[in-house]
Order: C-alpha cells, then sequence, then structure tokens
C-alpha cells in the first residue's frame, strides 16, 4: 500500500490521548497518542512485553486506563460529558453501549463453546444491538459467508479448525459495522498452515476500507496491507510511518535491531 495518513482527509475515526496503564510500580503502557484516520489500517509491531496488547485492551475499555482519553468517532469511551462540562466515569450500561462502535478480535477466539459459528455471530447482534431473531442470523451468515465459511455455518467450535474459528471471531467483530475494528494479534494462536486463510480475510477487510489496527508479529503482512506501522517498545511508541519507511529505513536502533531479528529468523 502507499496510502499515508495525510490521505486521509475525514475526521479521525479513533482518537486516543494520553492513554497510560501500570500494574503495581510497574509501567506496562506510558501516555501514548494514537489517531486513527476513517478507512486506514494501523499495523503495530514490537517485541513481546512492550504495551501492544495493553494499548489496545485500554482502547477498548476492556482494561481500564489510569489515565488518558479515548473517542471514536467524536465520541467518548470509558466517560460521559456531564451538562456543566465536566466529564465522569461511564456506568456499565453506558460503557457497554459505547463499545457497540469497536470490534475486537482476540488472540484465542473466544467463541460460546455450545453455540454454533452461525449463533456465535448472531448472539451479540441479538443480545447488544437489539435485533430480531430472523434478522441478526440473516446478517451473521452474510458475514460468516464472506469470510469463507459457507459450508460451516451450523458447526461448533471443536468442529472447526483454529484458522476456521478465527474467521468466525472476524465475522461476529465485524457484523455489527463498528467503525473500527481492533485486532490482537489475530495469528498468534494457530498453526502456521493456518496464518494464510486468517491474514488474507483481514486484507480483504483492509481493501474494504474498515478502519483497523492490527497488533501482529507477522512482518510480512504488516508491509503488504499497513498504511502506517507504529513500532513499540517498552511501553511507548518508539518509531511510526509508511511500511516504506518503517520496515526499509528505520531511523531508529532499537527498530533496526527488532526487524533485523526477525529478517534472521528461519
Amino acid at each position: 500500500m502507499t496510502m499515508t495518513q495525510t490521505e486521509f482527509s475525514a475526521p479521525p475515526a479513533l482518537q486516543v490521548t494520553g492513554i497510560s496503564k501500570t500494574y503495581g510500580n510497574r509501567v506496562v503502557l506510558c501516555p501514548t497518542d494514537l489517531a486513527v484516520a476513517q478507512g486506514e489500517t494501523v499495523v503495530i509491531i514490537g517485541p513481546s512485553g512492550s504495551g501492544k496488547t495493553t494499548l489496545l485492551r485500554c482502547t477498548a475499555f476492556l482494561e481500564t486506563p489510569d489515565a488518558g482519553t479515548i473517542r471514536v468517532e467524536g465520541k467518548p469511551v470509558g466517560f460521559v460529558l456531564t451538562s456543566n462540562g465536566g466529564r465522569r466515569p461511564a456506568s456499565e450500561r453506558e460503557l457497554a453501549r459505547q463499545r457497540r462502535a469497536m470490534g475486537f478480535v482476540f488472540q484465542r477466539f473466544n467463541l460460546f463453546p455450545h453455540l454454533s459459528a452461525l449463533d456465535n455471530v448472531a448472539i451479540g447482534l441479538r443480545k447488544v444491538h437489539g435485533m430480531k431473531f430472523a434478522e441478526a442470523r440473516a446478517r451473521a451468515e452474510a458475514e460468516l459467508r464472506k469470510v469463507f465459511l459457507d459450508d460451516h455455518l451450523t458447526k461448533r467450535p471443536w468442529q472447526l479448525s483454529g484458522g476456521q474459528q478465527q474467521r468466525v471471531a472476524i465475522a461476529r467483530a465485524v457484523a455489527h459495522d463498528p467503525a473500527v475494528v481492533l485486532f490482537d494479534e489475530p495469528t498468534s494462536a494457530l498453526d502456521p498452515e493456518l496464518v494464510k486463510e486468517v491474514l488474507d480475510v483481514i486484507r480483504q477487510l483492509a481493501q474494504s476500507g474498515m478502519t483497523m489496527v492490527v497488533v501482529t508479529h507477522e512482518m510480512a503482512f504488516a508491509r503488504q496491507v499497513a498504511n502506517r506501522v507504529l513500532f513499540m517498545d517498552e511501553g511507548g511508541i518508539g518509531e511510526e510511518g509508511t511500511p516504506e519507511q518503517i520496515f526499509g529505513a528505520p531511523r531508529h536502533a532499537r527498530t533496526r535491531r527488532f526487524l533485523e531479528h526477525f529478517m534472521a529468523m528461519p
């Protein structure tokens, strides 16, 4: 891809400002800013423990950040604006409603084992978004067909391969048409031969204009799909740029060492 952030003229789909997270005395995420334009694919790379997953989980308020703000399409997540110009923490019900603007794809699928692929996608549409049973199942079936699971609609997760389970999870994340989808190392739990089928689906979503933030260790995929690449290290963003800049001429020594490690792997 050759598009850059400056070529996206619309307001940010996702605006993260100064979010941070500590566990005890350990700083896991330094104050971090991230703006993602509508239709942009941002890929985050970096060593294990660098804060990538924490950044995503705090963005989705799956973990509560210690400080900072998150807005999706200009609307707050995790807090509510008050009539006097201040703000207060969102209640659980308010937060659940705010989270509807985001989709999240986990490393380990998180499917309901007793439900079919079809019902794993439909249940959120019914319970969270209030769709009627038939409408939710029709939408779920359409999304599963998009990820090439036409022949597996009635199967339970245990009857599916890891790659197929992750594709069900992706269909679930995008079925409600979120403003942005967050992927937390979506291929890390897969056997190598199953990685491509999941990456192909994410690539297809990028080409369709879905706004996405993807944490991954798949460097070739990042280079091909990203509009912008962020390198995280020690809880912060150490470098960012186009794939050509990051993979072709990284400015910082730490980024170069990280990428050299991957190039040296068999």
